[in-house]
């Protein structure tokens, strides 16, 4: 991707975004498995941003895991309830991607989107207020 750091920062944002209306456009028709992909890249785009935009270099989806781990939320800035969102959408999203017959439904995912979005706020909020 080419750009400032800051050009990366608000595509990454603008992707979390177009993220979590995909996600609640998926729930609404039931596409379950679908939806919780959604909901693990709407936060994956966000905390992408937060992590570059802090100048911490990643280059995976583990990595971003750990550094995200490691900064904000072992560091109180993220609540570790929060931090727990984000392992579990990224396994969900390994056992849809990977696993045979991984099959999501509204009790699994339905309780996830608004924390999703809740997660994805806060990181812009985090990434709005560092200058």
């Amino acid at each position: 991707m080419s750009g400032t750091k800051e050009d990366q920062v608000i595509y990454y944002v603008e992707k979390a975004g177009e993220m979590i209306n995909d996600a609640k456009l998926l729930a609404d028709n039931a596409a379950w498995t679908s939806c919780m992909n959604r909901l693990y890249y709407a936060c994956y785009y966000a905390v992408t941003a937060l992590l570059l935009k802090y100048g911490i270099p990643v280059k995976t989806h583990s990595g971003i895991k750990t550094q995200f781990n490691l900064h904000f939320v072992k560091a109180g800035i993220v609540s570790k309830e929060q931090g727990k969102l984000y392992a579990e959408l990224m396994n969900w999203r390994e056992k849809s991607d990977y696993s045979a017959f991984f099959n999501a439904n509204a009790q699994s995912v339905g309780p996830l989107i608004q924390p999703a979005v809740e997660l994805v706020k806060v990181i812009v909020v985090l990434i709005e207020s560092k200058q």
